[in-house]
């Protein structure tokens, strides 16, 4: 391995809603809502490092600095339509072994409630990581079953999801979600 590699130590979730008549500024405001508006923000794809911690938004966020390049899965959804739901969403599955990558997944998307879309991308990260391992499942089976099925395997040991929804503002104003897992080096 080499060691000038960079391999997130731990990672964090946020997420925000930001509203501006502007929908550049309500990406803006929800970025600031979610604690990550200071960074300059690089998005990257959905491995969970080995060895990765999972630590609190107030942790992860004293380890950075301000104009710093910090890597992020980041989901994002934005609408100026009054009263569409709109949701952004992160989903992370890991492995039993820490020595072991684990998968993040990103869904954005309108229409979905925030329960449908914690199932839907802890589904995707759990059915990415169960593939990687080898555990044998009918992708058609309801997740709740499939869930079961990866438990048993003792191959996984967690899955969550860190979602955020919000109805489109009244006035028509741009309203965005976001939603990020932070990775700190």
């Amino acid at each position: 391995m080499d060691k000038g590699a960079l391999i997130p130590k731990q990672v964090f979730f946020t997420t925000g809603v930001g509203i501006h008549r502007n929908r550049l500024e309500s990406f803006e405001v929800a970025l600031r809502k979610a604690g990550i508006q200071t960074f300059n923000l690089v998005r990257v794809s959905s491995i969970m490092p080995p060895n990765c911690k999972i630590v609190s938004r107030a942790r992860g966020l004293k380890k950075l600095s301000a104009g710093e390049i910090v890597f992020v899965v980041l989901s994002e959804a934005a609408t100026n339509e009054p009263s569409r739901m709109v949701g952004a969403a992160i989903g992370l599955a890991q492995a039993m072994d820490e020595r072991q990558y684990g998968y993040i997944s990103e869904h954005h998307g309108y229409g979905m409630r925030k329960g449908l879309m914690a199932d839907l991308v802890e589904d995707m990260a759990a059915s990415m990581l169960a593939t990687a391992l080898g555990i044998e499942f009918d992708p058609d089976t309801a997740y709740d079953d499939r869930r079961e099925i990866y438990k048993m395997s003792g191959k996984i040991v967690q899955s969550r999801a860190c979602v955020q929804t919000a109805e489109g503002n009244k006035d028509g104003l741009w309203t965005t979600v976001v939603a990020a897992a932070v990775l700190v080096l």
